[in-house]
């Protein structure tokens, strides 16, 4: 059944065209990801959507009584209220029956008091009935919306019990964005819609709201810029192409394939179509002049004029620039000795003692408020340690990005001037160089930098960064309020940088491409992190909360696995071989061999089950995702609902069983080394 119905919708802005003519279905459990580069009318959509934007024409379309959830990527909260009564409260409805209830029971307790009128039984009785119903009512709604779901959401966001009674004016604009973030999920609107919620989340909240919306079983409209984001939740995707807006089924690789499916179709039926004119033209040309050819030369003629020629798909543009060639520094770019910083009674950094060496790709990890900003910012040198030191290797130049640094460019310059005040020494031609690279043209030079977008004010700090560039970057989640396109354009040439990088990001696809090295932060301390990011993740999911142990244990076996070090595991396997001239010994290993295969047989058969589960779902999920590349799919708005809604299913219960069948090949490997 449709929420929402957008029935030729146009909207125009600045002059610019958002929308125009476009019709889209939003039913009950839709997963959409909204898709396409910075500026070209994503927040706008959820805005339309939100009901904040009114359309030029055509008509949208809302069922009566749905509720809509909205979270914008900026939020402004007033305090007055605790953390706890803000998210507690945030359901439509609860202070109006908290309201009804409290006036019915003073009504009550009134009453007790009137014995002596005529008709106290009757009032009694009546009121009576009016508490005990609302008190039904009220546990009705607390069985849906408890305050234990509510502290629930609030931890897996990262807040702790100390801040529930917090009032919201105390929290930083990151932490107010994931206050409204749980207000919203805790209300659990019929459609939900998300405008980049992951940029001020830490890796373990991401991973959290990942599981979260995996089980969420109502609509949701998601804009991100995290791709492997965005693939473990949407099952269609609303794309903002140059042709207009555009409509896939699947998730963002599933988009990616059909795109470029129909632009070699495209590309092919050009070509096909130009050969046949060709073919035609060649015989209107030779048989014009002859009479016996008349005919079948004004049917080739008439053919001619009908054919309309194929539209390619129009290349967007998007950001392409590298790093210049950098200074080669010495081999220890950066050390550091029992680094401090604290802030008052609270100590962030506690003796922090890290060797950074050239050509480091060294990504921090850790909860937010555990100090990695901090870190980067000493070294950065924009604010000092309270106490130990750091120092710069030789020909070390530093050169520092961080979210803030576009929140805080000069409004009223305009981005050209912006970008030339970065360095004194960068020329004109240099300057135009990196605004080009990043897709600001000679118009788009001479805006203001207060009109630009979030993402637009990125690209502009990215360019000051260009000219002024230094053999160590320092980087803090720079791939928040980039699109998903321009995210791996700053990959690419990350990817390309002769120099040390040191990054702080929630983007895992960001740090599997270019991190060799993960340092965990966490209690004030910085350690390496032996693992993968897939193992640290795991940790996180499983509800690990002291990793800085579990970095200990994780080296701990890393160093005594070492191909070097054969002696511990020489030690291990003699500690593990029964003496061969034992005979209790012997018959104790027999025992233990069968109680090992009363437990592996049950884990065997299991696993040989969820083998065939898996084999099954993936074969009827290949099968869906034929059915939804097939165009005439779309002319059945209720087949297209029905396999939609079975396809997100059953990729619920696809993932449910892979990651059963990973725990129980755990579990086999445990009994069998």
């Amino acid at each position: 059944m449709s929420l929402v119905v957008f029935e030729d919708v146009s909207l125009h802005l600045g002059g610019k065209k958002i929308v125009e003519g476009l019709g889209l279905r939003i039913a009950d459990g839709d997963r959409i990801g909204l898709i396409g580069p910075n500026g070209s009318g994503k927040t706008t959509l959820l805005r339309l959507l939100a009901g904040q934007t009114t359309p030029d024409g055509g008509s949208i379309l809302v069922r009566k009584g749905a509720r809509i959830g909205y979270l914008p990527q900026d939020v402004n909260l007033e305090g007055g209220r605790t953390l706890r009564t803000f998210v507690r409260e945030s359901v439509p409805g609860r202070a109006a029956l908290e309201a009804d209830l409290a006036e019915a029971e003073a009504t009550l307790n009134e009453l007790a008091d009137a014995h002596d009128q005529p008709d106290f039984e009757e009032r009694m009785t009546d009121a009576a009935g009016r508490v005990a119903d609302l008190h039904e009512r009220m546990s009705h709604f607390d069985a849906y919306f408890g305050e234990h779901e509510a502290l629930r959401i609030l931890a897996g966001l990262g807040f702790r019990d100390a801040d529930l009674e917090r009032d919201l004016s105390e929290f930083s604009g990151g932490w107010k964005m994931r206050a409204v973030l749980g207000s919203l999920l805790f209300q659990r609107p019929d459609l939900l819609l998300l405008d980049e919620p992951t940029n001020h989340l830490d890796m373990p909240s991401v991973a959290w709201l990942s599981g979260f919306l995996q089980r969420y079983d109502r609509a949701f409209v998601l804009i991100s810029h995290d791709r492997e984001f965005l693939n473990e939740q949407v099952a269609r995707i609303v794309s903002f192409e140059v042709e207009g807006v555009r409509q896939y089924v699947g998730d963002y690789e599933a988009y990616r394939r059909q795109r470029e499916e129909e632009r070699v179709l495209l590309e092919n039926r050009a070509k096909n179509l130009s050969r046949e004119k060709e073919q035609m033209e060649r015989f209107v040309k030779r048989f014009r002049a002859k009479a016996t050819k008349a005919k079948q030369v004004q049917s080739r003629v008439k053919k001619l004029e009908k054919m309309d020629d194929v539209e390619l798909f129009q290349d967007r543009e998007q950001i392409r620039f590298r790093f210049p060639p950098v200074e080669r520094a010495g081999k220890n770019v950066i050390e550091v000795h029992g680094l401090k910083k604290s802030y008052g009674a609270h100590e962030v950094l506690k003796g922090v003692d890290l060797l950074v060496q050239r050509g480091e790709r060294i990504a921090l990890l850790g909860v937010n408020g555990a100090g990695k900003t901090t870190l980067l910012r000493i070294l950065a040198g924009e604010i000092e340690p309270s106490g130990g030191e750091y120092r710069f290797g030789a020909n070390t130049r530093v050169a520092y990005y961080a979210q803030h640094h576009a929140e805080v460019l000069r409004k009223e310059w305009d981005v050209y001037t912006t970008v030339k005040s970065a360095s004194e020494d960068a020329t004109h031609q240099q300057v135009r160089a990196a605004l080009g690279a990043l897709l600001f043209g000679d118009l788009e030079i001479e805006k203001k930098v207060g009109v630009l977008s979030g993402g637009e004010r990125a690209r502009v700090a990215l360019a000051c960064m260009l000219v002024r560039p230094g053999n160590v970057l320092l980087m803090d989640e720079p791939t928040n309020h980039l699109d998903i396109e321009s995210s791996d354009r700053l990959a690419d040439a990350l990817d390309g940088f002769d120099g040390t990088l040191l990054f702080v990001s929630h983007n895992r696809a960001f740090i599997r491409r270019l991190a060799t090295s993960l340092w965990f932060v966490e209690d004030g301390k910085v350690v390496v992190y032996p693992g993968t990011l897939d193992d640290y993740l795991a940790k996180v999911q499983r509800g690990e909360g002291d990793l800085a142990n579990a970095v200990d244990e994780t080296a701990a076996a890393s160093k005594n696995l070492a191909p070097g070090n054969t002696a511990g595991a020489a030690k291990s396997q003699t500690a593990q071989e029964p003496p061969r001239d034992d005979k209790a010994a012997r018959r104790a290993e027999a025992d233990r061999r069968r109680e090992q295969q009363k437990k592996l047989r049950p884990l065997q058969r299991r696993s040989e089950e969820l083998e065939k589960t898996i084999a099954r779902l993936e074969r009827e999920q290949a099968e869906r995702e034929a059915q939804m590349a097939d165009p005439g799919t779309y002319g059945d708005p209720d087949k297209q609902r029905e396999l939609t809604a079975a396809y997100a299913r059953a990729k619920v219960e696809l993932e449910v069983a892979m990651d059963t069948w990973a725990e129980v090949q755990e579990e086999l490997e445990a009994l069998t080394t």
